[in-house]
């Protein structure tokens, strides 16, 4: 005999929750289980040298001893022979000229070479012939870790007070670590000398939205909402690869890290904000330079689940905001 309509309407609704909520339920098993505790921190043994141009091998420090350097300059980099080039004349430039203005500035440029396949370490080198291995200093990684792994080898190789990601494309103007510098120095005074100032492009979004096509405005506006829904509130935009950190909250952060590709930011914020970490969102000079590694919708995919995992994960224990030094 047929149900009445409203009372099969109900028993579709409750079985229709009921399914949700197994799924749910699923997620998170599924989200715990596959969960990898924490990346192997593990330097192999070439990756416990810096390579100088006249192939010599220099021991790395460590981000636990004392820093010596005002700035470290943090460059991942993978098969970027073609667009290095750019960034690091513009960076060197600025670097020089603040130190002959003032020469108690001391900085480091850390290339950290992710595997390339094509003449990345090459290229880098030059530099470092040109300015000195104190200066430019190349970290070459034996196999591909991310972008995220590569900037967790480079920071915990650094030296700076204060450590800033810059991306290999220089799609940032350089100068405007100025602008970081002073969204750092507004959050003063730091807890436990702790903060980090994001470079943002959040300003730039009206006019980026008239050159995409719907596809992709409507991919960066799902990845949006889900890093505010899912891990990350106050902060418009999380990618942006241009981001100061003191030493102090660099070494916790990345201590802490679990993923190593592009949602890496997302995490390193989410510990931040859950460790209480002051951060900025300073708008920065942007422009979008060709050879992105990004493939636009499978990329976004891997983004979308791995927001879902850094919520799941930590809210099921999987991860803990624990801390390792390095080995």
């Amino acid at each position: 005999m047929a149900l009445p309509l409203p009372e099969a309407v109900a028993a579709l609704a409750a079985a229709a929750v009921a399914l949700a909520a197994a799924a749910a339920v699923l997620i998170c098993m599924i989200a715990h289980i596959t969960a990898i505790k924490m990346p192997t921190l593990h330097r192999h043994e070439e990756e416990k040298f810096f390579i100088t141009a006249e192939g010599r091998k220099e021991p790395v420090p460590s981000i636990h001893d004392p820093p010596t350097r005002e700035l470290s300059v943090v460059v991942p980099s993978y098969n970027e022979e073609d667009r290095l080039p750019l960034m690091m004349d513009e960076a060197l430039d600025y670097l020089e000229k603040r130190q002959r203005q003032d020469p108690s500035f001391t900085y480091e440029v850390i290339v950290v070479d992710d595997g390339s396949k094509d003449q990345t370490k090459k290229v880098a080198l030059k530099y470092c012939k040109k300015y000195g291995s104190d200066k430019v200093r190349v970290l070459s990684l034996v196999k591909n870790r991310g972008k995220g792994g590569a900037v967790r080898m480079g920071v915990f190789s650094s030296r700076g007070k204060k450590i800033l990601m810059a991306d290999a494309d220089g799609a940032t103007k350089f100068p405007d670590i100025e602008k970081v510098e002073e969204g750092l120095k507004n959050l003063q005074p730091w807890p436990n000398q702790m903060a980090i100032s994001c470079g943002s492009r959040a300003h730039l979004e009206k006019d980026s939205i008239a050159k995409r096509s719907y596809f992709r405005t409507l991919l960066m506006y799902g990845f949006h909402f889900l890093v505010w829904f899912l891990c990350v509130k106050g902060i418009r935009d999380t990618q942006c690869g241009f981001k100061l950190l003191t030493r102090k909250a660099a070494a916790r952060t990345f201590s802490t890290l679990h993923i190593e590709r592009w949602a890496f930011d997302v995490e390193l914020l989410y510990i931040a904000q859950h460790l209480r970490i002051p951060v900025a969102e300073v708008a920065v000079n942007w422009t979008e330079i060709e050879g992105s590694k990004l493939v636009p919708f499978w990329s976004w995919l891997q983004m979308g689940r791995d927001l879902l995992f850094i919520r799941l994960r930590y809210m099921t224990g999987a991860w803990q905001l624990e801390t390792r030094k390095y080995n």
